[in-house]
């Protein structure tokens, strides 16, 4: 059996991972290991996310070969089609899928259409509006659209591996939205986000991976899992004056309310 790093066996399954991605290839060949590990070490639930119309397909299936995998049906910025909306639609209504995502504006990678994605992340949007689902949303170099169309529509959801300021971050959560934080808080280049972890109330913080990207030090660069969440969970402690435990309680009844999860 693969040993994945962990940072400690958990005596209660209070990880939940709100933004993964384990569709990816760089697990396809020892999935059921590592899942398997992480569910003996403390792992309560994995919200698997898609970004196009094939991931959403690969983690529905995930979804149901593992019990504690859930999965989110969505077009992210960078592969976006109008067409695709109604296939994320069918999706969306499964039982195990329990957000519209992962959604938003990237404005980083050039060129971009600006029109063309606000439209979509507009549409999607609204169609989880109409299921009553919450949204996963996706924000890079785009914070100031991205605000304002959160603040025309008032969508339940997350800003996942948040960038932006504190002040934006008081924005989303006036919303009524939930600000995700990633391994990013445990770099040292990391200099926005320790002030945003210092602000969140405790009803408005989810801990997400990303994986496979994104690990937490001491594991930047490599691969990312659901087990290495605590090394988040510590220096989010540190930055709130709470301990590990505690910040993995918070969050995983936090994930556990937003995405209607018991």
């Amino acid at each position: 059996m693969i040993e994945y790093p962990l940072s400690a066996k958990l005596d209660l399954p209070i990880i939940f991972d709100s933004h993964s991605h384990y569709d990816d290839k760089s697990f396809e060949n020892h999935l059921p290991c590592l899942l398997q590990q992480q569910k003996d070490s403390g792992v309560y639930a994995v919200l698997s996310c898609a970004v196009d119309k094939k991931s959403a397909v690969d983690n529905f299936k995930l979804s149901e070969r593992y019990d504690f995998l859930y999965f989110a049906a969505g077009i992210h910025p960078q592969n976006i089609t109008d067409e695709d909306i109604s296939f994320i639609y069918k999706y969306a209504q499964n039982k195990k899928c329990v957000a519209v995502g992962e959604i938003g504006l990237d404005y980083y990678y050039e060129p971009f259409d600006k029109i063309k994605q606000i439209s979509v992340f507009e549409k999607q949007i609204l169609l989880a509006k109409e299921l009553d689902l919450p949204i996963i949303v996706h924000d890079r170099d785009a914070h100031s659209d991205t605000l304002q169309l959160l603040k025309k529509h008032k969508p339940k959801g997350v800003v996942h591996c948040f960038s932006g300021s504190a002040e934006m971050a008081k924005e989303i959560i006036e919303i009524g939205m939930y600000i995700g934080i990633g391994g990013v808080v445990t770099f040292k280049n990391a200099k926005k986000l320790p002030d945003v972890v210092k602000i969140i109330p405790d009803d408005r913080i989810l801990i997400e991976t990303d994986c496979p990207y994104l690990a937490p030090e001491p594991f930047r660069g490599k691969l990312c899992h659901s087990g290495l969440i605590p090394f988040t969970a510590d220096k989010i402690a540190e930055l709130r004056n709470s301990n590990r435990t505690e910040v993995l309680k918070l969050t995983c009844e936090n994930a556990k309310t937003l995405f209607k999860i018991r």
